[in-house]
């Protein structure tokens, strides 16, 4: 059964942008159509917590996507710091007790374990010297994060069937390259492993991470409409 998500928060719009004023001018151009937003490497080096705080005070959620891969107590010690700042989501990528330790400091925010990037593919896979296939590594990752506690995970939405159908329906799964349509290209796409909204969600996602796609638009509220009709649809 689907989760009770409403439609203007199942996009969490990616704020790959340099400044907290440029953040602010994109939740301006997307007024109010888009209630989710990403914090990222970028942006939370450029403006650190104001950037979430400022998401926040506008009514919006916060995806803070800091990928925390340390020794245990230095990402039990990051947790701790944001916990408490309003996080809805933690993203958090690394063995058992990095996963542990993220988990036992969440508070009121939810942590999601990265299981393998959507930049990487199975020819990624050889030349590191590993075997199997990505959907397997993800599928382990994925139950061995959930039987630690994690609240969901971020997996492709190539991943997704296989998670739904072997790990079941009570967790979250955020699925980020998403593209419009099938696969509308993009210049220099670092993505490998993608899906459409609309497949990803009725594959089973919760969530979709949504980027570029929108903010290199002519018209990004077209995208943004676009996008959940195909949510709507898939739903």
């Amino acid at each position: 059964m689907a989760k009770q998500i409403p439609l203007d928060e199942r996009i969490i719009f990616a704020l790959d942008v340099d400044s907290k004023d440029e953040a602010e001018r994109w939740l301006d151009r997307l007024d109010d159509r888009v209630r989710f937003y990403k914090v990222g490497l970028q942006l939370f080096l450029a403006g650190g917590f104001p950037t979430i705080d400022m998401i926040l005070q506008r009514g919006h959620k916060v995806m803070v996507d800091l990928k925390f891969f340390d020794i245990p107590e230095t990402v039990a010690l990051a947790v701790r710091e944001l916990k408490n700042k309003g996080a809805t989501f933690i993203t958090v990528h690394g063995n058992d007790p990095i996963l542990r330790a993220a988990v036992q400091e969440r508070g009121s925010a939810q942590i999601l374990a990265v299981t393998v990037l959507t930049s990487f593919d199975e020819s990624d896979m050889r030349e590191m010297g590993m075997t199997g296939s990505i959907e397997d590594l993800v599928y382990h990752r994925a139950r061995k994060a959930l039987a630690l506690g994690c609240d969901g995970v971020v997996s492709s939405g190539l991943e997704v069937p296989r998670l739904r159908d072997g790990l079941g329906d009570k967790f979250l799964i955020v699925t980020p390259g998403i593209r419009p349509g099938t696969n509308d290209a993009i210049q220099d796409d670092d993505q490998k492993r993608v899906a459409s909204a609309h497949a990803a969600i009725k594959n089973g996602a919760d969530y979709v991470v949504v980027g570029r796609p929108i903010r290199n638009a002519k018209d990004p509220i077209s995208v943004v409409k676009a996008l959940q009709d195909e949510i709507a649809a898939a739903l």
